[in-house]
């Protein structure tokens, strides 16, 4: 008979020091949910609890932005502000609406991110396909005004998401109501009300005509672009491309409501330092149809259309 000695306390010092093994030992990876420009998404469970998770693997060449912690660590610029936005959490509209992260693991050659994942959700893309018959301006307008709200939030966290789109925006069903949440953080970064970039990261044929003009841009003009994006594509069921906006009339449905209509245009001013901030489309009729704007802020913004229709493009 031979007796084989084990080491518990050294077996668990090796798990402590190797992040794939500690991963293994805490979380189930199953089936993939989708791939992106900076990595793939697994569905899983935590082995505790059994709690439904979304487990994100990025290579080291897609993580973009890096960040330097108040410990002077370098961490990947993703995981910097998903930690900021884990903070101070509220159940208020808008603040819990970026998704959470629950863990991550730092490996040789990866980065892999443990995220909540609400079920059931779909994202917004594949919810306005499976409810095309009767996706309207109602729905599009209480599914906007939470995406608004969102963006503020951001804003007042000094987060520049930079790649809103209806791929990137999840209806939470688990309430009953629609919820929307955000997902992949992967290009976002920390910004200030004068930061402007002159690379872009997100979706080209998202970027504003500031971009493609001048090659510079910055977070609030660009996030109101990008809202007025999804909104128009979630109510004419065809992709949307920057680049065609500039060279002709952007068509929309006649059937709009003149306030629907408006919103879209204030949102794709050409000139970002005209477009409306985040707190001024919040307040634009078609979101608050009982409310009247000032007079001097909807005069305004009317002025800036009117006075050069080639600047609007609709």
């Amino acid at each position: 008979i031979f007796c084989l000695k084990f080491n518990s306390s050294a077996h668990l010092h090796h798990n402590q020091d190797n992040p794939k093994l500690r991963f293994e030992a805490k979380y189930v990876e199953l089936h993939p949910l989708g791939e992106g420009g900076c990595g793939s998404v697994f569905a899983g469970y935590r082995k505790s609890d059994h709690l439904d998770v979304a487990i994100k693997h990025v290579p080291n060449k897609y993580q973009y932005c890096k960040h330097v912690d108040e410990k002077g660590r370098e961490i990947s610029g993703e995981v910097a502000v998903m930690l900021k936005l884990r903070s101070g959490t509220s159940h208020s509209a808008g603040r819990r609406a970026p998704i959470a992260l629950l863990d991550w693991y730092v490996l040789p050659h990866e980065l892999i991110l443990v995220l909540e994942r609400p079920m059931p959700a779909v994202d917004l893309q594949t919810y306005v396909q499976e409810c095309r018959d009767w996706f309207g301006e109602k729905e599009a307008k209480m599914i906007l005004k939470q995406l608004v709200k969102a963006a503020i939030s951001l804003q007042d966290k000094k987060i520049f998401h930079r790649d809103i789109k209806v791929e990137n925006i999840l209806i939470d069903m688990s309430s009953g109501a629609p919820q929307v949440r955000l997902i992949d953080f992967g290009v976002s970064c920390f910004t200030e009300s004068h930061s402007e970039y002159t690379t872009f990261y997100g979706t080209e044929i998202h970027a504003p005509p500031e971009w493609w003009y001048e090659h510079t841009y910055s977070a609030r003009p660009t996030t109101v672009w990008q809202l007025g994006i999804v909104l128009f594509e979630c109510l004419h069921n065809k992709r949307f491309n920057s680049t065609k906006l500039m060279e002709k009339k952007l068509q929309l449905r006649q059937n709009l409501s003149k306030d629907c209509k408006d919103f879209m245009k204030q949102c794709f001013i050409q000139n970002p330092r005209r477009r409306p901030s985040l707190e001024q489309i919040l307040l634009h009729p078609w979101l608050n149809p009982s409310k009247v704007m000032s007079l001097d802020l909807h005069t305004n913004e009317h002025e800036e259309v009117s006075a050069a229709t080639t600047d609007v493009l609709i």
